[in-house]
């Protein structure tokens, strides 16, 4: 059986190509982090939705059935996305002057 003689200088690169991998391995998990909190939504129920914008039970229920709001039904508890009310003020948004 041969004999594999490791010097100082392998084990010096070997390392760093395991320092390199580690860090390569934590910059995919850290991505993958990041990537899923911007993928959770955060969910809210009608009343608060109605606060929100500032409208009455009869109003949400006609942007639900217009499809202007989407939403989701568990059980009998409506949920709404707060990111899809953002973007529903956003979207809306009027400059002053042009009112």
């Amino acid at each position: 059986m041969a004999a594999n003689i490791i010097t100082s200088e392998d084990l010096e690169q070997f390392k760093w190509e395991l320092l390199g991998n580690i860090k390569e391995y934590l910059d995919k998990r850290e991505g993958k982090k990041e990537n899923q909190a911007q993928d959770e939504k955060v969910w809210i129920k009608s009343h608060q939705v109605q606060r929100m914008l500032g409208i009455s039970p009869g109003t949400l229920q006609t942007l639900r059935l217009n499809g202007t709001i989407p939403y989701s039904k568990v059980g009998g508890v409506l949920f709404y996305s707060k990111t899809d009310i953002s973007r529903l003020l956003e979207d809306n948004m009027r400059n002053r002057l042009e009112d």
